[in-house]
């Protein structure tokens, strides 16, 4: 993988402010992609893995970086917000394309956020003080709004500071672990040990189509490229370094987890991180987690929300969407109508309550949009750009689009049917953009010139 040698200079030309440095880009994408699932996801991979939990966190982070290779070579070609958007358009030059995969995008980040607003107003919460769950989502999202309306720099230091208190916790499960080990505790035996009646290589596939979807954060970090210092040089090194560093953790608790506690106990417990320090012996206080367990996802909200928003701006700048949603704010340089329509868009979900048919459709949504960028980038080939960009060998985008294809067959089918209506609900919307578009463009030309 290379930079191509095509010419020295960057293209600098955005509204946004180029305040993102190399540390912060990092953080950012490593704090989105070890997101609040980590929590709960032991317990879900032990149903399907047993004890060899290592195995399916490596072999999905080797899927997701099939795709991270392709948007590193997309992103920093084109380093415009929009994402996805912005290389279907390029690659396929057909506007409804490039809507649906922004669509796409859009429905699952302010989805996710809603849901992750949910969950900080939950149990966590209530672990502390009981208050109702709609009125603090609701309240969340607002001051989340604040926040990355406040400006890019200001979100990302805090999201420097929770990223650290994130991976706190998962260090936490690793250390107390690794003292249980030292002093002949837990069973080391248990991590090749897979689970009953089933094949160990079905068992780890279908275990990493689960944690697949904790390493897909990354792909919010390509609607803030006009705001990342040097993006050519910066993106790619930041966006490997996260997900290698994510990867690590992921495997070590995993390792960890299953060295703790036996798998079926993993299996039946809803908070199995907790689980895994209390059976280290350790005296780490019940509530830490509770504390640590909220910030992760805060973090993660504020991080999906500045994605969306980011996104919203993009597509409006290729007239996409509205051309309000490209208005920024003179001074900070936010797009701050784009912010406002995001957050209402997830609060009003917030009141739907149920999320999780809505939430197991985003991720098939979100694997239609990894597609698009792998096919994008074998595409885009042919065209050359006037500035330094990172390059992938060709075979990487071609297996991640056979990687993208084989998650999406492990779908079910009531999915599949409900990603269809939403998808439905994107083409009616862009039809009824494109009619009004015409119908302004026929009045202009109706208009009679008024003479001197």
């Amino acid at each position: 993988m290379t930079r191509e040698p095509e010419a020295a200079s960057q293209p600098l030309d955005t509204k946004l402010r180029r305040s993102v440095s190399g540390l912060l880009l990092f953080a950012f994408i490593l704090g989105d992609v070890l997101g609040a699932g980590i929590y709960a996801l032991m317990g879900v991979l032990s149903a399907e893995v047993g004890g060899m939990l290592w195995a399916p966190l490596l072999l999905a982070l080797l899927l997701a970086l099939l795709t991270a290779g392709s948007y590193a070579e997309l992103v920093t070609k084109y380093p415009k917000a929009g994402g996805a958007a912005v290389f279907a358009e390029r690659a396929f030059q057909k506007p409804v394309i490039s809507f649906l995969v922004g669509f796409c995008m859009l429905a699952a980040g302010v989805t996710s956020a809603a849901g992750l607003s949910i969950a900080f107003a939950g149990e966590y919460l209530h672990t502390f003080v009981e208050l109702p769950t709609t009125l603090v989502a609701i309240l969340f999202l607002v001051v989340v709004a604040l926040l990355n309306a406040r400006g890019i720099r200001e979100s990302l230091g805090a999201n420097l500071v929770m990223t650290a208190i994130e991976v706190s916790g998962l260090v936490i499960v690793i250390v107390v672990v690794g003292l249980l080990v030292g002093n002949g505790g837990g069973d080391l035996s248990r991590v090749v040990e897979g689970p009953e009646g089933v094949g160990t290589a079905a068992a780890v596939l279908g275990g990493a189509i689960i944690a697949f979807y904790s390493f897909v954060g990354f792909e919010t970090s390509a609607n803030m490229i006009e705001e990342v210092r040097n993006p050519s040089r910066t993106y790619p090194r930041a966006l490997f370094a996260s997900l290698a560093v994510a990867g690590i953790v992921y495997v070590l608790v995993g390792l960890a987890s299953a060295i703790a506690l036996p798998a079926d106990e993993l299996a039946e417990s809803s908070g199995p991180l907790l689980d895994v320090v209390e059976a280290s012996g350790s005296h780490v206080p019940s509530w830490v987690f509770s504390a640590i367990a909220l910030i992760a996802v805060a973090n993660g909200a504020l991080l999906t929300m500045i994605m969306t928003s980011r996104l919203a701006f993009g597509m409006a700048e290729q007239g996409l969407l509205p051309a309000q949603l490209g208005r920024v704010l003179p001074k900070r340089k936010t797009p701050w109508v784009a912010i406002m329509a995001t957050t209402l868009v997830a609060a009003l979900l917030t009141l739907v309550g149920d999320l999780a048919t809505l939430a197991e459709t985003v991720v098939l949504l979100l694997l239609f949009v990894f597609l698009s960028a792998n096919v994008s980038v074998l595409v885009l080939r042919r065209d050359r750009v006037e500035h330094q960009h990172f390059r992938v060998w060709t075979f990487v985008p071609v297996l991640g689009i056979a990687s993208c294809i084989m998650l999406m067959t492990q779908q079910s089918g009531t999915v599949w049917l409900f990603g269809a209506a939403l998808v439905g609900v994107g083409v009616v919307l862009h039809l009824l953009a494109r009619w009004n578009a015409r119908r302004n463009a026929s009045r202009s030309d109706e208009t009679p010139e008024v003479k001197a």
